[in-house]
């Protein structure tokens, strides 16, 4: 018999969790290779349905629908794919009272390479602002259960949009 602790889950699991608690069963995402671990989770598990999409629009407008139909959504992306949402954001989910969460890996950070990137990760937030949209950045895996789930759940109890940012500080960013 060992005294050693099981390993603290990783944010992705404690993500995956965070959805299930709160009975969000679709999962509309444009691949990224920072939520890799997280979206292979999805797919892995039945509980979910899980599909790519070509476009981050076409996921919002998907998960607008199902959420519309009755069943709960979440959009994932990466950082540049929000740039394509202000739009269909202002027009559809906010002017609607849609609760679609969104969960975005954040690049444009801590050394990024890519000025495409840093330029739309200093735009995101004030654009989430301007629309009323709540949105926290996860950072801390201590803190990520708690984040992940208020978050999810304010959604859903104000009928309004939200957004998750993962940190590179959480995820380790781009490998």
């Amino acid at each position: 018999m060992t005294d050693q602790a099981a390993p603290a889950p990783a944010w992705h699991d404690i993500l995956r969790q965070a959805l299930k608690d709160n009975d969000v069963r679709l999962v509309a995402y444009v691949p990224d290779n920072v939520l890799r671990p997280l979206i292979e989770g999805i797919h892995a598990d039945p509980y979910f349905t899980a599909f790519t999409c070509a476009r981050e629009e076409e996921a919002v407008g998907i998960v607008t629908g199902a959420n519309m139909a009755g069943m709960r959504g979440v959009v994932m992306m990466q950082t540049s794919g929000f740039a394509t949402l202000p739009n269909v954001l202002a027009s559809l989910p906010v002017a609607f009272q849609v609760p679609v969460v969104m969960v975005v890996s954040e690049r444009g950070t801590m050394g990024e390479f890519n000025p495409g990137q840093a330029i739309v990760c200093r735009t995101m937030r004030p654009i989430l602002d301007s629309m009323g949209i709540e949105h926290h950045t996860m950072t801390r895996l201590d803190e990520a259960a708690f984040m992940a789930d208020r978050t999810i759940r304010q959604a859903f109890a104000t009928r309004w949009p939200a957004c998750l940012i993962i940190s590179p500080l959480l995820s380790g960013g781009r490998k």
